[in-house]
């Protein structure tokens, strides 16, 4: 059983810069609702995974009505489930709520940030790999805006990531650089809750790469599937999700 976690509770401050009224990010949509971005996610992943878990907070209540109204069709398959920490809390915060009500069939957790536009077809290879996946994307490396990931020189992976948006730094020598797609498939589940578990309150309250990290951190490059996502813009303003909508994949 396979198991797709997005976590959409953020605030939208970047995003709302650019909007006439406060929205909640992916339920922005020109056009009609249908070219919002959880409902593109969705629906490009829905046909490969058994149930979806959408993690709110900002703006729940739009959340709710949105999922239950506009998106009846994915219903069935969806639990949605809200972050009381969405204010204070780090990234990580909202993918440990989605964990906790991952189906105990699940056998795979595919976790998904709701802000990201992405084509179908990288996203199927993601979801059918037979391996643990890190996505990576064709964006350049730029420490105002990217999350690097590199491998040294045992070839372990590394996430980096400057919440000030300032430098990026590497410690010691590494074999390759990436710029992350931010989209990870997890095949053992039963890692997944024990790294939960044993979490500190300090690492509950920080980003999701915590729980990303210690996962695929004792994973070597050949245990781990590396897909490059072909089509892929990290939608953080209007001018953004303006871009992404050009594309038609």
């Amino acid at each position: 059983m396979k198991s797709l976690i997005i976590t959409v509770a953020g605030m939208s401050s970047r995003f709302n810069k650019d909007t006439k009224e406060d929205v909640l990010k992916c339920l922005y949509y020109e056009g009609t609702p249908a070219n919002s971005l959880l409902n593109i996610q969705v629906h490009k992943c829905f046909d490969l995974v058994d149930e979806i878990i959408v993690v709110g907070g900002y703006k729940y209540d739009d959340l709710e009505t949105f999922i239950r109204q506009e998106m009846k069709d994915v219903n069935h398959k969806t639990k949605l489930v809200y972050n009381d920490h969405y204010h204070d809390y780090g990234s990580g915060y909202s993918l440990l709520k989605g964990i906790e009500v991952v189906s105990d069939k699940a056998d795979e957790i595919i976790f998904i940030e709701g802000d990201l536009f992405f084509d179908t077809e990288s996203v199927k290879r993601i979801i059918t790999s037979s391996k643990d996946v890190i996505s990576v994307n064709n964006e350049p490396i730029l420490s105002s805006k990217a999350v690097a990931l590199y491998f040294d020189s045992n070839n372990y992976p590394h996430y980096i990531y400057d919440t000030s948006h300032s430098c990026l730094i590497i410690p010691e020598p590494f074999v390759a650089i990436y710029n992350s797609g931010q989209m990870w498939k997890f095949k053992n589940p039963q890692r997944v809750y024990e790294i939960c578990q044993f979490l500190t309150p300090k690492e509950k309250q920080s980003t999701n790469l915590v729980i990303i990290q210690k996962y695929f951190g004792v994973l070597k490059l050949l245990q781990i599937d590396i897909v490059k996502v072909v089509s892929w813009y990290n939608c953080n303003t209007v001018s953004d999700y303006r871009g992404a909508m050009n594309l038609t994949v």
